[in-house]
């Protein structure tokens, strides 16, 4: 059976990191397999256009903070579902902003469906907003709680990434929830012969640079590393606001900012020839960034919270506090590690996560619905 998958998002753009490669690897993974897909994401226009990867349209969006858009009103949003809907379709949608009309909107309808949930609306508060959740998280939890009862009232079906993403929903009434891992392009990202190197040890964070993802706490790692009379070498690859106080946090150490890397192969050669890969976002549902270091065979530093720990396996990487000293000791502990074991352990880890599982299992959940 052919499917017609319309896959809706908000904080979609050219820089976008996790969620962008997810929406798109689904949905080149959807054509790959012989079915329709159509794509709508916010933009400086109303537009409408075929590309290789499907229809794509664009409903106009506002800015708002990171460079990113949301369509403002649902209206635009149901409008445009009610034109699209001449056809027999599936729903895919991956907000819980404005988009979160589409769930009652596909329901009266008969349309099947899901909600994929890419964050923990309550750890994203807490690592964005930390002073009103630390002064008045009496209030605000209960507020995020029930806002997520909304959001599972709507949809019928709801996705996860890990056990960490599927507890913020525990306890509420979800109808059919599945976790599904995500995955990681194990021939993009792959391991490349690497010629011994004598000088310092050298070190990758490769993210948005935003406050939920905790760079900073990098920056201060290296700090660490080299009062202790460590040589090592950090490169940075992303961009986002925190760019400017990361450099300055950076002035008198061995940093390297290289912004945003749009290519793919780009990446995956800078990660190959690093020795650590950091992780240190203590709220993150997942990790594909922690998936794209151990395919190259580096393993990878992450955050003991989060969903991070569920991709470490012994040798690919350790969990460690989300702090400077806790980031700088896992450092010295995987440096310690045999270098040949540590990447081929952190290769072999990511090849159980190939993107083909996850597109299986999403195509299995749209054709059940």
């Amino acid at each position: 059976m052919v499917l017609r998958i319309v896959q809706l998002a908000n904080f979609y753009s050219p820089i976008s990191g996790g969620l962008r490669t997810v929406v798109d690897t689904l949905g080149r993974g959807y054509l790959a397999r012989g079915h329709e897909r159509v794509l709508v994401v916010p933009g400086h226009r109303r537009a409408r256009r075929r590309t290789d990867a499907g229809l794509e349209i664009t409903l106009p969006g506002v800015p708002v903070s990171g460079g990113y858009r949301v369509v403002p009103r649902s209206s635009a949003i149901l409008r445009l579902l009610d034109e699209l809907s001449t056809e027999p379709m599936a729903i895919e949608v991956s907000d819980k902003t404005t988009m979160l009309a589409v769930g009652r909107w596909a329901r009266g309808r008969g349309v099947p469906a899901l909600l994929f949930s890419h964050e923990r609306l309550d750890q994203w508060v807490a690592a964005r907003l930390p002073r009103l959740w630390r002064g008045g998280s009496a209030i605000v939890a209960p507020a995020v709680r029930t806002w997520n009862r909304g959001v599972v009232s709507r949809f019928d079906t709801l996705v996860v990434t890990s056990a960490y993403a599927e507890r913020e929903f525990a306890g509420l009434p979800v109808r059919t929830l599945r976790r599904i891992p995500l995955g990681v392009d194990l021939d993009t990202f792959r391991p490349a012969p690497r010629r011994p190197d004598p000088g310092p040890a050298r070190l990758v964070y490769a993210g948005r640079l935003s406050p939920e993802k905790n760079p900073g706490a990098v920056i201060g790692a290296v700090g660490e590393l080299v009062r202790a009379g460590r040589p090592v070498r950090l490169d940075v690859y992303g961009d986002g606001p925190e760019l400017g106080a990361l450099r300055r946090a950076a002035r008198d150490l061995p940093v390297t900012f290289h912004g945003h890397v749009a290519d793919r192969a780009t990446l995956a050669a800078a990660l190959v020839a690093s020795d650590v890969a950091f992780a240190p976002s203590a709220a993150e549902t997942f990790g594909l960034s922690i998936l794209e270091a151990m395919a190259c065979g580096t393993p990878v530093v992450a955050a003991t919270t989060g969903g991070a720990p569920e991709l470490l396996a012994p040798g690919a990487g350790v969990a460690v506090a989300p702090d400077p000293a806790g980031l700088a000791a896992g450092a010295l502990e995987v440096l310690s590690w045999p270098v040949a074991w540590r990447r081929a352990a952190a290769r072999q880890r990511a090849t159980l996560f190939p993107w083909s599982a996850t597109i299986s299992a999403m195509l299995e959940l749209h054709a059940q619905e």
